[in-house]
């Protein structure tokens, strides 16, 4: 993906888009890039538990547009990956403290004054003005999505949005896949999920309990050795441009060939 500020965002809430921020910011972190990953669900902060650094927060997002404090107070470094960054939202105001206007003079200052190579917006889930302040800087999109009905449907709706904002790239997160129940026809498969939404995935994650095991600790998944951090993993690469292929899940053997037929043509 070309665009350095991406937001990471989904119709529905509870699909996996915070963990999925997480995991791919700290791949992206461990590739060399300097990270920075920010919460915008002001009110429901999150993010800082997941990757478990709650207990540094001082300053937050809102604190930082407000002018109570410089960005580089209120950016918490991680100890474990070099270069990775995180501005935590405010937990106790409401998105009326935020605005397009704002987060775009942010991200500028953040991209210009800090020299950060990529910005990953881990933004609310639905279409209100949290989203749409997210979004706003956004240069690309990860719109991360379950392969069941209710979540595709209101994945469809947050891209047609972020084609009306002109966001140049957006591509899928497909998250929690189980292949078994595809096979059994009690999950939408990715090519289901792609004929319905029409847009390219960047990454398919398979459901893996390691990943409760992972964010109940605040440790992403990507340090340890599980499937699904190996598969955020390769995410991460993908983002930067490595040609990396889509792991070979057993119980759905068609996967593979599905994805090269998608990628062999068409759009």
């Amino acid at each position: 993906m070309n665009g350095k500020v991406i937001v990471v965002t989904s119709g529905k809430g509870g699909v996996g888009k915070t963990t999925t921020t997480a995991n791919i910011g700290t791949g992206l972190a461990k590739l060399g890039q300097k990270v920075a990953i920010i919460d915008v669900d002001v009110g429901l902060r999150n993010l800082d538990v997941v990757m478990g650094l709650e207990s540094r927060v001082v300053f937050d997002l809102v604190d930082v547009l407000e002018g109570a404090c410089k960005v580089r107070q209120a950016l918490i470094r991680d100890k474990r990956v070099e270069n990775l960054f995180l501005l935590p939202a405010a937990q106790t105001r409401d998105k009326d403290s935020l605005s397009p206007d704002k987060m775009h003079e942010l991200i500028k200052m953040m991209l210009e004054e800090e020299g950060f190579d990529r910005i990953l917006i881990d933004s609310p889930a639905g279409i209100e003005m949290g989203f749409k302040t997210a979004a706003a800087p956004a240069e690309a999109a990860l719109v991360v999505v379950n392969p069941e009905v209710s979540s595709v449907r209101d994945a469809d709706r947050i891209i047609g949005l972020l084609e009306a904002q002109q966001v140049p790239e957006i591509k899928l997160v497909i998250n929690r896949l189980r292949p078994k129940m595809v096979a059994k026809g009690n999950m939408l498969s990715v090519e289901d999920v792609l004929e319905i939404l029409g847009t390219k995935p960047i990454g398919i994650i398979p459901e893996d309990e390691n990943i409760l095991v992972s964010t109940n600790v605040g440790e992403p998944a990507v340090l340890g050795d599980s499937k699904a951090g190996q598969a955020f993993m390769n995410t991460a690469r993908r983002i930067i441009g490595e040609d990396i292929p889509f792991m070979n899940l057993e119980e759905d053997k068609g996967l593979i060939a599905t994805l090269r037929r998608i990628f062999g043509g068409g759009r």
